[in-house]
């Protein structure tokens, strides 16, 4: 149960951190964002928008139920 727990501890880290760092880009730097996934993707900005806010919002429903829930879950098992 100790090293489940230490799992979803890490992947709880590590998926937030990439959260963070997403949505912080999005924020502070849509512009080069936009750019450079253009050069790969062409497609219009209001489509980039739509496409960006939806895969963020889908990243973070999977981190809360996949990462997030188990690890609390585990921590209230563990400490009762």
């Amino acid at each position: 149960m100790q090293l489940l727990t230490e799992f979803f501890m890490w992947c709880t880290i590590i998926n937030g951190t990439l959260l963070l760092l997403w949505t912080i880009m999005l924020i502070l730097m849509p512009n080069i964002v936009y750019r450079v996934q253009s050069l790969w993707f062409p497609m219009s900005r209001e489509t980039f928008n739509v496409v960006m806010y939806s895969f963020l919002g889908l990243f973070k429903i999977i981190f809360l139920v996949f990462n997030v829930v188990p690890y609390v879950a585990l921590l209230i098992i563990l400490n009762n």
